[in-house]
């Protein structure tokens, strides 16, 4: 696939739909879709959260009594929506509903956060429903909804006697947002692991809209060092990080653990990315269990998606927290 078609692909994947509007549409609460009814016919309950002006959406489930295992905070990738966790009604997404399946199972409380579609590059242009999780000169819309899920919604709901564990995990733009409230939010965080993210602190966004973007895409992503698109070989590639932006949490304690979670051949997000990642949290303290990487097959688009291969072995990693 030629890297025109690849870069346009990432924003697809990482940015998502462009629009929604200001001023009183914003504060008008979310008319429910039909993939969210969806998911509130299999048992999942709707809240929404008041966080900088916006009405923000989440939904939850959990086992019939105490949560054995804790709570897993669930991002989206860029594009998707919350919903994309709780029903499939495309085959690529079913690895990701049969996760949060998996996790109830096990005892675990899930949360699936809905991204807004307010973010926009430095420059004020609309990127689309894709979460705030690069550094930039304002104030960050995702922080507050996710502090307040964190430290109250999830509280709120925890039944007596459930662990109180609480996990970050999120696909790609929700890979990139997990690396950032995790290390915003140390101490409500148990551990987290990104999948298919990269370094939040350490690239951007540029959403002018190109020949060939879909209607609800806009923009490439770029590293911060190099200036080279997130879909190139060997993007996120540099010998040293001047442009790296103030890592959140740099003196608190304790620290998150972390394993990232990735496919080798992935073709929307450089592995080079995904590595930086990986440097940049140990570099600050962050205790980090061997990532767990697939490969084989040819570089690829699909493979940037949430695998089967991930659910085992993340719910497992995850449960050693509540033994």
């Amino acid at each position: 696939m030629r890297l025109s078609k690849l870069a346009g692909i990432s924003m697809a994947a990482l940015l998502g739909a462009c629009g929604g509007g200001g001023g009183d549409a914003a504060l008008a609460e979310p008319v429910a879709t039909a993939q969210e009814e969806q998911c509130r016919a299999v048992g999942w309950q709707r809240v929404v959260v008041r966080a900088e002006g916006l009405p923000r959406l989440l939904l939850w489930k959990a086992p019939p009594a105490a949560w054995t295992r804790g709570a897993i905070v669930v991002m989206h990738g860029g594009g998707g929506s919350h919903t994309n966790f709780c029903v499939a009604n495309v085959s690529l997404i079913a690895p990701q509903v049969r996760f949060t399946e998996a996790a109830l199972a096990q005892g675990f409380a899930v949360f699936l956060l809905d991204s807004s579609d307010q973010v926009s590059d430095e420059a004020g242009r609309v990127c689309g429903k894709v979460w705030d999780d690069e550094v930039r000169g304002r104030a960050n819309l995702d922080l507050p909804f996710i502090e307040q899920v964190l430290a109250h919604e999830i509280p709120a709901r925890r039944p007596a006697g459930s662990a109180r564990a609480v996990f970050l995990t999120g696909l790609s733009s929700g890979g990139f947002m997990t690396v950032r409230a995790a290390t915003r939010f140390g101490a409500l965080v148990t551990a987290f692991a990104p999948v298919a993210g990269g370094d939040p602190y350490g690239w951007f966004r540029d959403c002018t809209r190109r020949a060939g973007d879909r209607a609800n895409v806009a923009g490439v992503g770029l590293d911060s060092e190099t200036r080279r698109q997130i879909v190139e070989p060997g993007a996120c590639e540099a010998a040293a990080y001047p442009n790296e932006k103030a890592w959140d949490g740099v003196t608190s304690s304790p620290k998150p653990p972390f394993r990232a979670f990735h496919h080798a051949e992935d073709g929307i997000l450089d592995r080079s990315c995904v590595e930086k990642q990986r440097r940049q949290l140990v570099a600050r303290g962050y205790a980090e269990t061997a990532p767990l990487t697939l490969s084989g097959g040819n570089r690829s688009v699909d493979v940037h998606y949430w695998q089967d291969a991930y659910n085992v072995p993340l719910l497992a990693w995850f449960a050693e927290f509540t033994r």
